[in-house]
This record gives C-alpha cells, structure tokens and sequence, in this order.
C-alpha cells in the first residue's frame, strides 16, 4: 500500500524488452535502500525490484501492466516518480493508493493560476471509473484533490512544491498519465451498480 505522497523522482537508465515483459532499470536517490522483492510505486505502478545496481534498481512490468498503463511509452531518459510502500503505523498524508493503476488518462489542459497550476485530464468514461469534486485520485502516483469533475475529465490544482518534486512539472497537453481512483470510491460505484 502506499500514500501517493511522492518520495522522489528517478531517471530511467536501461529498458529491457523480453518477450512480454520489459525490465526497466531506475537511478534514484533511493535505489540504494532498496532490497530484492521490495514493492515500490513507478508513476503509480506497484513494482517488484528485481535487481541491485550502484545507484539504481531493476523492476518488472508484465503485459498486463503495460497495457493498463503508461510505461510502454518510457524511454531512456524518462522521469518517474517513486514512492516506497507506507510502514506500518506512519501516518497516511494523502490517501490510500495500492500501485494498481485502473487506465490512463490524457492531459488536456495546463493552466497557470499564478502560483498554482490547474491540469485538466480526459479518461475514457465507458470503463466505469468516476471521479468526484473534493475526492482522491492519483495520478502518476501523486494523490491529488479532484477540483473539477465531469463524467470523462477532471481537473486538479498542483502546488508549486509538488510540481517541482514530481513528474508533473514535464506533463503537458497530449501526454498520458496514469490513473487509480480512488478505492473507496471505487467499492461504492460498484455497490450501487449491482
């Protein structure tokens, strides 16, 4: 489980295409910490590091992963956001987010606000996932606070530290995303639609 506070970012240095699978090799601030087996959040996508490199760390996504998500789009030089799974007993600063990404999402919007940013982003709605005004969702990993919601887009306000500790700061109009709805909200729209 993690929180969508995002740790930091990495850089991707090596991508590995093996059959379905591709291997994606991170340098991070973090890398060094981790250990074989460990989950941790790349732009939202709960990963399992498979290998130990000086500075950096190898996971892998599967078809399954690369179909629901953004990271078939990676390249060498790509900047993701990293979050290690939340400790028992710390505290949760933004919401629960379990690394399974729902679909992707494109950005249609980036307006200044003078202090503040607004993305918009559009989703295909006919999948079934619904945003609300005030709710959670995360995107890229990074939870947010849904400002605008309309069936099949919504909107969200980025603060100035985050944009400079995300990856959000290089998205812009006609990049994808990815997205997890909110669980909660998630459990309740399935309830209602039995």
């Amino acid at each position: 489980m993690f929180t969508g506070i995002i740790e930091t970012i990495g850089t991707v240095s090596q991508l590995q295409q093996d059959a379905g699978n591709l291997h994606i090799t991170v340098s991070s601030p973090i890398s060094e910490d981790l250990k074989i087996d460990q989950s941790v959040s790349h732009d939202g996508v709960c990963l399992t590091v498979v290998a130990l490199l000086p500075g950096a760390h190898t996971v892998t996504a599967i078809t399954e992963t690369l179909v629901k998500s953004n990271l078939d789009q990676l390249k060498v030089g790509s900047v993701i956001n990293l979050e290690r799974c939340t400790k028992v007993g710390d505290r949760l600063d933004g919401h629960i987010v379990q690394g399974h990404v729902d679909q992707t999402a494109t950005c249609i919007g980036v307006a200044d606000q003078k202090g503040s940013w607004l993305y918009t982003f559009q989703y295909d709605a006919t999948i079934g996932n619904v945003t609300v005004e005030k709710g959670s969702i995360a995107v890229n990993g990074i939870s947010l606070t849904v400002v605008d919601s309309l069936p099949d887009r919504f909107s969200v306000a980025i603060i100035p530290y985050t944009r400079e500790h995300t990856n959000i700061q290089y998205i812009g109009i006609g990049d994808t995303v990815n997205l997890e709805f909110d669980i909660i909200g998630k459990y309740v729209a399935r309830l209602v639609n039995r």
